[in-house]
């Protein structure tokens, strides 16, 4: 198989496996502590992917937010925050979004063939887009990623773009962080669809830790023999 990034899934879900609630207020998930040690991951990343889905409904900006880290980063020779990338079909996103307009590093947006041109024609001026082809696979894209030297990739969501990263078998460590409560609607969008996933009952994935985040677990799978005990 040709290189690709180690790839590391980070996710935060309910008791019941929601990404989200139904409403348009968005559902929290998480804590200081644990954003804060997503932000680290962060920032030992060199490109940070989420979904279109993700950009238009969250508009995140994702940056590493600790001053310290970003200076270390840019004592590297690196840009304070990693390359941030996304997927999509028809490259309908707004180049006003905080995707686009915040941070000094590049952004990748890879666009099927039939969506490339006006992909183009909308975001061409806040970023690089990348013809995947007639459907943008996981693969495909993890391979240019790795082919512009992106080492590490860290995989924010959601729920569609979890689901091909492990499906596709592309994922060597998942960080799964379970709020205490439940959604318990249907119409809310889950942690992942259905699928042939690689890990069934016979074959289950590897926890390597467990630990408490003040009232959020930390949930940490190796999903690949290519896992970093030390990340």
């Amino acid at each position: 198989m040709p290189d690709r990034p180690y790839t590391l899934l980070s996710c935060g879900m309910s008791l019941d496996g929601y990404l989200d609630s139904a409403s348009d207020q968005r559902l929290i998930l998480s804590n200081d502590a644990d954003l804060d040690r997503v932000d680290a991951i962060r920032a030992e990343s060199d490109a940070i992917m989420v979904g279109a889905a993700t950009v238009r409904n969250d508009n995140p900006r994702l940056l590493v937010r600790d001053q310290e880290r970003r200076d270390e980063r840019v004592s590297r020779g690196l840009k304070p925050s990693p390359l941030k990338v996304t997927v999509t079909c028809q490259g309908r996103l707004d180049p006003r979004g905080r995707f686009f307009t915040t941070g000094e590093s590049e952004k990748l947006v890879y666009c099927s063939s039939g969506g490339a041109p006006e992909a183009r024609s909308r975001l061409g001026a806040v970023a690089t887009v990348v013809d995947g082809g007639p459907r943008v696979t996981m693969r495909r894209m993890s391979e240019d990623l790795h082919e512009r030297g992106v080492r590490r990739l860290m995989v924010e969501g959601g729920g569609t773009i979890h689901t091909q990263f492990l499906t596709e078998n592309l994922a060597d460590e998942l960080h799964l962080v379970v709020a205490p409560f439940f959604v318990g609607d249907s119409r809310a969008r889950r942690f992942v669809d259905d699928g042939p996933f690689p890990f069934q009952p016979g074959r289950p994935a590897r926890l390597v830790d467990v630990r408490r985040i003040g009232e959020v677990v930390l949930l940490r799978y190796a999903l690949s023999s290519r896992f970093e005990g030390a990340s």
